[in-house]
Protein backbone atom coordinates (compact mmCIF):
# COMPACT_ATOMS: atom_id res chain seq x y z
CA UNK A 1 0.00 0.00 0.00
CA UNK A 2 2.91 2.57 1.09
CA UNK A 3 4.32 1.84 -2.94
CA UNK A 4 1.04 2.88 -4.53
CA UNK A 5 0.97 6.57 -4.71
CA UNK A 6 4.37 6.34 -6.50
CA UNK A 7 2.87 3.82 -9.08
CA UNK A 8 -0.04 5.86 -10.14
CA UNK A 9 -0.24 8.42 -12.98
CA UNK A 10 -2.12 11.68 -11.55
CA UNK A 11 -5.50 11.04 -12.31
CA UNK A 12 -5.67 7.13 -12.40
CA UNK A 13 -8.55 6.03 -10.76
CA UNK A 14 -9.13 2.41 -8.07
CA UNK A 15 -10.54 -0.22 -8.56
CA UNK A 16 -12.09 -2.42 -6.21
CA UNK A 17 -13.10 -6.19 -6.32
CA UNK A 18 -15.22 -7.97 -3.63
CA UNK A 19 -14.64 -11.44 -5.22
CA UNK A 20 -17.26 -13.90 -4.80
CA UNK A 21 -17.93 -17.31 -6.06
CA UNK A 22 -20.68 -16.48 -7.68
CA UNK A 23 -20.71 -12.75 -8.35
CA UNK A 24 -17.46 -9.95 -8.42
CA UNK A 25 -18.57 -6.95 -7.14
CA UNK A 26 -16.76 -3.49 -8.51
CA UNK A 27 -16.55 -0.06 -7.49
CA UNK A 28 -14.76 2.75 -8.93
CA UNK A 29 -12.82 5.64 -7.30
CA UNK A 30 -12.83 9.24 -8.05
CA UNK A 31 -9.57 10.72 -9.99
CA UNK A 32 -8.68 12.03 -6.95
CA UNK A 33 -9.27 8.57 -5.16
CA UNK A 34 -11.22 10.26 -2.87
CA UNK A 35 -14.19 8.51 -2.85
CA UNK A 36 -15.67 4.92 -4.21
CA UNK A 37 -18.55 4.73 -5.87
CA UNK A 38 -20.50 0.82 -6.23
CA UNK A 39 -20.16 0.04 -10.44
CA UNK A 40 -20.67 -2.99 -11.18
CA UNK A 41 -21.68 -6.54 -10.39
CA UNK A 42 -20.28 -9.11 -12.19
CA UNK A 43 -22.08 -12.54 -12.30
CA UNK A 44 -19.10 -15.25 -12.33
CA UNK A 45 -19.39 -17.52 -15.95
CA UNK A 46 -15.30 -18.79 -17.00
CA UNK A 47 -12.75 -16.97 -15.83
CA UNK A 48 -11.18 -15.77 -19.00
CA UNK A 49 -14.75 -14.05 -19.80
CA UNK A 50 -14.95 -12.38 -16.39
CA UNK A 51 -11.01 -11.15 -16.60
CA UNK A 52 -11.69 -9.76 -19.92
CA UNK A 53 -15.02 -8.15 -18.35
CA UNK A 54 -12.67 -6.31 -15.62
CA UNK A 55 -9.81 -5.58 -18.02
CA UNK A 56 -12.38 -4.02 -20.43
CA UNK A 57 -13.88 -1.65 -17.44
CA UNK A 58 -10.56 -0.64 -16.25
CA UNK A 59 -9.32 0.52 -19.41
CA UNK A 60 -12.79 2.25 -20.27
CA UNK A 61 -12.17 3.77 -17.06
CA UNK A 62 -8.23 5.03 -16.38
CA UNK A 63 -7.55 2.54 -13.77
CA UNK A 64 -4.61 2.56 -12.76
CA UNK A 65 -4.65 -0.04 -9.64
CA UNK A 66 -6.75 -2.94 -8.52
CA UNK A 67 -7.96 -2.98 -5.15
CA UNK A 68 -8.92 -6.92 -4.48
CA UNK A 69 -10.78 -7.54 -1.44
CA UNK A 70 -8.70 -10.19 0.75
CA UNK A 71 -11.55 -12.61 3.08
CA UNK A 72 -9.23 -12.98 6.04
CA UNK A 73 -10.62 -15.29 8.79
CA UNK A 74 -11.12 -13.04 12.38
CA UNK A 75 -7.98 -14.18 13.53
CA UNK A 76 -6.25 -12.74 10.45
CA UNK A 77 -5.59 -16.17 9.08
CA UNK A 78 -6.28 -16.95 5.31
CA UNK A 79 -8.63 -20.12 4.60
CA UNK A 80 -9.59 -21.32 1.73
CA UNK A 81 -11.92 -18.00 0.47
CA UNK A 82 -8.75 -15.94 0.95
CA UNK A 83 -6.46 -18.80 -1.01
CA UNK A 84 -9.27 -18.74 -3.86
CA UNK A 85 -8.72 -14.83 -3.73
CA UNK A 86 -4.84 -14.73 -4.16
CA UNK A 87 -5.78 -17.43 -7.20
CA UNK A 88 -7.87 -14.92 -9.07
CA UNK A 89 -5.35 -12.33 -8.49
CA UNK A 90 -2.48 -14.50 -9.93
CA UNK A 91 -5.14 -15.89 -12.83
CA UNK A 92 -6.07 -12.01 -13.27
CA UNK A 93 -2.86 -10.41 -13.51
CA UNK A 94 -2.17 -12.18 -16.58
CA UNK A 95 -5.11 -10.59 -18.45
CA UNK A 96 -4.82 -7.11 -16.58
CA UNK A 97 -1.35 -5.53 -16.62
CA UNK A 98 -2.20 -3.47 -13.66
CA UNK A 99 -0.69 -3.36 -10.08
CA UNK A 100 -2.74 -5.44 -7.50
CA UNK A 101 -3.55 -4.86 -3.42
CA UNK A 102 -5.05 -6.82 -1.21
CA UNK A 103 -7.56 -4.99 1.44
CA UNK A 104 -8.55 -6.48 4.47
CA UNK A 105 -12.75 -7.42 3.60
CA UNK A 106 -13.59 -8.61 6.88
CA UNK A 107 -17.07 -8.04 8.03
CA UNK A 108 -17.63 -5.30 4.77
CA UNK A 109 -20.66 -7.78 3.61
CA UNK A 110 -22.16 -7.30 6.72
CA UNK A 111 -21.64 -3.93 7.36
CA UNK A 112 -23.10 -2.98 4.38
CA UNK A 113 -26.04 -5.42 4.57
CA UNK A 114 -26.08 -3.64 7.80
CA UNK A 115 -26.61 -0.34 6.30
CA UNK A 116 -28.85 -1.55 4.01
CA UNK A 117 -31.79 -2.91 6.17
CA UNK A 118 -31.29 0.50 8.15
CA UNK A 119 -32.27 1.40 5.18
CA UNK A 120 -35.27 -0.58 4.94
CA UNK A 121 -33.62 -2.03 1.68
CA UNK A 122 -36.12 -5.09 0.06
CA UNK A 123 -34.60 -8.64 0.43
CA UNK A 124 -34.58 -7.96 -3.69
CA UNK A 125 -33.02 -4.87 -3.45
CA UNK A 126 -30.07 -6.13 -1.40
CA UNK A 127 -29.01 -9.20 -3.01
CA UNK A 128 -28.83 -7.00 -6.17
CA UNK A 129 -26.61 -4.28 -4.69
CA UNK A 130 -24.96 -5.80 -1.91
CA UNK A 131 -21.75 -7.19 -4.15
CA UNK A 132 -21.04 -3.80 -5.64
CA UNK A 133 -21.44 -1.75 -2.05
CA UNK A 134 -19.02 -4.51 -0.62
CA UNK A 135 -16.31 -3.27 -3.20
CA UNK A 136 -16.88 0.00 -2.29
CA UNK A 137 -16.54 -0.64 1.24
CA UNK A 138 -13.57 -2.30 0.63
CA UNK A 139 -12.20 0.77 -1.46
CA UNK A 140 -13.06 3.32 0.30
CA UNK A 141 -11.18 1.65 3.46
CA UNK A 142 -8.06 1.56 0.92
CA UNK A 143 -9.01 4.95 0.13
CA UNK A 144 -8.80 6.51 3.33
CA UNK A 145 -5.42 4.77 4.14
CA UNK A 146 -3.99 6.63 0.90
CA UNK A 147 -5.06 10.00 2.15
CA UNK A 148 -3.30 8.96 5.55
CA UNK A 149 -0.01 7.94 4.30
CA UNK A 150 -0.24 11.15 2.27
CA UNK A 151 -1.31 13.01 5.01
CA UNK A 152 1.76 11.52 8.16
CA UNK A 153 5.07 13.04 7.69
CA UNK A 154 7.71 10.27 6.27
Amino acid sequence: MEDLPARLQRDARLLGLDVGTKTVGLALSDVTRSIATPYETIRRTKFTADAKAIAAIAAKEGVGALVIGMPFNFDGSEGPRAQSTRAFARNLAAHVDLPMIFWDERLSTAAVERHLIEADASRKRRAEVIDRMAAAYILQGALDRLRNLAASPP
